[in-house]
């Protein structure tokens, strides 16, 4: 399938657009485990990361990437696939603030800034090509 130009900015638009929401399911989840319901750091860390994970999972599906998969076993596939091309980018954002902030010295904001942006575009190539590509 040939893409367009318009198609193309959609669908990044959207990545980037749900990509905020995202980001702000994840906080507003962390405050409210925290204060709401009084839960330690890490694992109000761990729900909010996952919330909002899922939250990305079925606004890339649905509307970021339009995949019309059928059948619980293919869900079962994207979700998975998913949650491992998450985690994977996850640790890779750890081991790059660890790396060029701890270990380099380098301004660890700055390190983030690039981080983000690089571990985003990873992210929307393993959902293009990977998660959520169409299927003979």
């Amino acid at each position: 399938m040939i893409e367009t130009e318009r198609e193309r900015f959609r669908e990044v638009a959207g990545y980037l657009f749900f990509g905020v929401l995202t980001t702000i399911v994840n906080y507003v989840g962390y405050y409210a485990l925290t204060r709401g319901l009084d839960m330690g750091v890490t694992a109000a860390t761990a729900w909010a990361w996952a919330l909002a994970v899922l939250f990305a999972f079925v606004t890339n599906k649905l509307w970021v990437f339009r995949s019309r998969t059928r059948g619980l076993a293919a869900l079962g596939r994207e979700l998975s696939a998913f949650v491992a091309a998450r985690l994977f980018s996850g640790l890779l954002d750890v081991a790059m603030m660890w790396l060029f902030a701890e270990q380099l010295g380098w301004p660890d904001m700055w390190v983030k800034i690039g981080d983000n942006v690089f571990v985003t575009a990873l992210n929307y190539v393993f959902s293009k090509r990977w998660i959520f590509r169409e299927r003979p």
